[in-house]
C-alpha cells in the first residue's frame, strides 16, 4: 500500500463546498420562516430598511458558517492514507495529525496507526489484479473484543480503485468505525499462507506513558547469580556497581502495545546515546494480574564511568515524517518516560606495593605472551594466506566450470526451440527467434563475472521474447523504483536458469494462458530477485535429472563461499498453482 497516492487538498475543499450547499438546501424551509418572522418583527418594531438588510446579512453569514462547519464532519473519501500492508483508511474531513503506517523492527507484520484527533475511520483492503481475494480472511477487534471473526472478503462488491504503476487495483470496504478513545485491530491473512498474519492497529485514544515497575541489579554468588530489586523507583535512583555486578534489568508495566515503545539510555556527561533497544522480553517478572511483564537487560559495561545516566522510554513514532504534523514538542513529551540513574562504579583499592607487583607481573606476562603470539601469528598467517589463495583459485575454477556447463545447456535449449519452429514450418518465427538468439548468444558467451541489473533485465527480455514466439505466454519484469539498475551488479547468468526452467516446465502446458513475473526488489539493504510462474508446479523435495536447478544450487553454494559478507539465500515454493523462486542477496545494497 506504500504507493497509494494522497489526493490533492483541492478535492477536500470541493467535498466541503458540496456538503455546505447540501446543508443550505436542507435549511431553506427554516430560512424562509426565519425571514418571514424577521420581516413581521421589523414591521412591528418599525426597523429601518438599511438596518433590516444588515440583520438579514448577519443571519445569512451565521447560517453559512454553521453549514460549513457541519460539512467538515464525517469521513472524507477523497483522501486515503496507507494504513500498512494491504489496508488503507479514510478519516474525518477536518482531521489533522494522522500518524499512519508505523512499523517496528521487532514486529515486521504489525502496522500502527495513531489517530488522536479522529471520530471515525473507514478501512479498505486492496488487491492487485492477480491476487485471489477469495483466499483472504479478516478478523476485527474493538478494544480487544471481536466484532467480526475470520470473515471472507465480499468479492461481489469488489470495485476498481487507484491505478498503480502496472495494474488496476481492486478494493473492498471492511467497515467504518467510531475510533474516538477506542482501539480497532484488524487481522488479515491468506489461507495459502496462514502463518503470515498481518496486524493493523487503529489507535484512537491517548498513548499511555510507560512506567518503570522495577530495576533489578544482577550479581555473582557462590551458587551462581542473584538479584537486588528496586520496585516502583522514583524519578532518580542511585545504583552502585561492584566488580561482582554484571547486569541491570529494566521492567516496564505491561500493555497491549509494548512493541510501540523503544528504550534508550543517554550519558548525561557527554549527552550521547549509549544504548538502544526495541525488543522487550517476557518471563520471570509478573505483574499484579500474574501476567508476564516486559523487560530488557543491559550489560554493566555500557556504563564506562560514574555519573548520571537517563533512561528514556518513548513510542517509536517518527512524528515529523508526516505532512500534516502539528503536534508540539510539549505534547510529544507527555508520551515520554524519563528516569535518572546515578551510577557509582565501585573499584577495589590496592596498596602501592601490590599495584607495583601486579603491574610488573602483568607486564612481563604480556611481553612474553606477545612474543610467542607474534611468532605463531606470522607462521600461521603464511600458511593461511597460501591456503586462502589456493581455495580462492579452486572456487573460481569451480564457478567457471558451472558457467561453462550453464552456457551450452542454455544454448542447447534455445537451438532446440529454433529446430522445433523449423520443423513446424514456422519460418518467420524461426527467423525472429534467430535474430534474438544472435544478440542473446553474444551476451551469454561474454566472460563477465558480474553484470548490471540493467544488463540482466535486457538479457531476460531477449530470452523471454524468443520463447514467446513458441509458447505465446505473457511476462513482466518489474523493479523497485529506488533501485539504480545501471549501477547495481550481480553475478552473471544468476536468474537465467530459473527463468528457463519456468518457461520449459511451466509454460509448455499453459501456452497463451501462461504468465511469468520477474521482480527486482529492495528490502532494507537486501536485494531480492524473484521468478514466479503459474505453471503446474513440481515437487521441491524430489531430485531431478535436469541440469538447470542442480547447477544453480551448486553455484549459489559457491557464491556463498566467495561473498562471505553477503549471503545468497535461495527459497523455492511450488504448488499446483505455480512456482516461485526467491533469491535474496543479503546486505548487497
Amino acid at each position: 500500500m506504500s504507493d497509494l497516492m494522497i489526493k490533492c487538498n483541492f478535492f477536500d475543499n470541493i467535498q466541503i463546498l458540496c456538503k455546505t450547499i447540501h446543508l443550505l438546501i436542507q435549511t431553506l424551509p427554516l430560512l424562509f420562516y426565519g425571514f418571514s418572522f424577521a420581516i413581521i418583527v421589523a414591521s412591528l418594531m418599525k426597523i429601518k430598511p438599511d438596518k433590516m438588510k444588515k440583520i438579514i446579512l448577519a443571519f445569512l453569514n451565521v447560517v453559512i458558517m454553521l453549514s460549513a462547519a457541519n460539512a467538515q464532519n464525517g469521513i472524507n473519501f477523497y483522501r486515503s492514507y496507507a494504513a500498512g500492508g494491504r489496508l488503507a483508511m479514510f478519516v474525518d474531513s477536518a482531521a489533522k495529525n494522522v500518524y499512519y503506517g508505523n512499523i517496528f523492527p521487532n514486529q515486521p507484520q504489525t502496522f500502527f496507526n495513531y489517530l488522536p484527533e479522529l471520530n471515525n475511520v473507514s478501512v479498505q483492503i486492496y488487491f492487485g489484479k492477480t491476487d485471489r481475494a477469495q483466499d483472504y480472511r479478516y478478523t476485527i477487534l474493538a478494544d480487544n473484543k471481536p466484532i467480526a471473526v475470520n470473515k471472507l472478503i465480499d468479492t461481489v462488491r469488489l470495485k476498481n480503485a487507484d491505478r498503480g504503476e502496472e495494474e488496476i487495483r481492486r478494493s473492498a470496504t471492511l467497515g467504518s468505525f467510531s475510533i474516538k478513545d477506542k482501539i480497532i485491530t484488524i487481522l488479515t491473512y491468506d489461507i495459502q499462507r496462514p502463518q503470515d498474519v498481518y496486524k493493523n492497529v487503529f489507535y484512537g485514544g491517548p498513548i499511555p506513558k510507560a512506567k518503570i515497575k522495577t530495576l533489578a541489579k544482577r550479581f555473582a554468588t557462590k551458587k551462581g547469580v542473584d538479584y537486588s530489586y528496586i520496585t516502583d523507583p522514583k524519578e532518580r535512583t542511585n545504583i552502585i556497581f561492584t566488580h561482582k555486578d554484571d547486569e541491570l534489568t529494566i521492567v516496564k508495566d505491561r500493555s497491549d502495545i509494548d512493541y510501540l515503545y523503544y528504550t534508550s539510555i543517554k550519558d548525561k556527561q557527554t549527552n550521547k546515546i549509549i544504548f538502544e533497544s526495541t525488543a522487550w522480553q517476557y518471563g520471570g517478572y509478573l505483574d499484579e494480574a500474574y501476567k508476564l511483564s516486559p523487560y530488557i537487560k543491559i550489560d554493566k559495561s555500557i556504563f564506562k564511568k560514574s555519573g548520571d545516566y537517563e533512561i528514556i522510554i518513548q513510542p517509536l513514532i517518527k512524528w515529523d515524517r508526516y505532512s500534516d504534523f502539528s503536534i508540539s514538542s510539549e505534547e510529544i513529551e507527555k508520551y515520554v518516560t524519563r528516569h535518572m540513574l546515578s551510577i557509582t562504579i565501585d573499584k577495589e583499592s590496592y596498596t602501592k606495593l601490590e599495584l607495583f607487583t601486579y603491574a610488573a607481573i602483568v607486564t612481563f606476562s604480556i611481553g612474553f605472551v606477545f612474543l610467542v603470539i607474534l611468532y605463531l601469528t606470522k607462521k600461521s598467517n603464511k600458511k593461511k594466506l597460501a591456503e586462502k589463495e589456493q581455495e580462492g583459485s579452486m572456487i573460481k575454477l569451480q564457478l567457471n566450470s558451472i558457467r561453462s556447463q550453464l552456457n551450452p545447456h542454455f544454448l542447447f535449449n534455445a537451438l532446440s526451440s529454433i529446430q522445433n519452429l523449423i520443423n513446424k514450418n514456422e519460418i518467420d518465427s524461426a527467423n525472429k527467434y534467430l535474430s534474438k538468439f544472435a544478440r542473446l548468444t553474444r551476451n551469454v558467451l561474454k566472460d563477465n563475472e558480474r553484470i548490471s541489473l540493467l544488463q540482466e533485465k535486457s538479457l531476460l527480455d531477449d530470452y523471454l521474447q524468443m520463447e514467446q514466439l513458441r509458447f505465446g505466454f505473457q511476462y513482466t519484469i518489474n523493479h523497485s523504483g529506488d533501485l539504480d539498475l545501471a549501477n547495481i551488479e550481480i553475478p552473471s547468468m544468476l536468474l537465467q536458469p530459473f527463468v528457463e526452467n519456468a518457461v520449459k516446465h511451466g509454460m509448455e502446458q499453459k501456452t497463451t494462458a501462461g504468465k511469468i513475473m520477474i521482480e527486482f526488489m529492495k528490502q532494507a539493504d537486501n536485494l531480492v530477485l524473484t521468478v514466479t510462474d503459474n505453471g503446474t508446479g513440481f515437487d521441491t523435495e524430489r531430485k531431478y535429472t535436469g541440469l538447470g536447478l542442480q547447477l544453480s544450487d551448486s553455484r549459489v553454494a559457491l557464491l556463498n563461499r566467495v561473498y562471505k559478507e553477503n549471503r545468497f539465500i535461495l527459497v523455492i515454493q511450488s504448488s499446483i498453482n505455480g512456482t516461485k523462486i526467491c533469491l535474496t542477496l543479503t546486505d548487497w545494497l
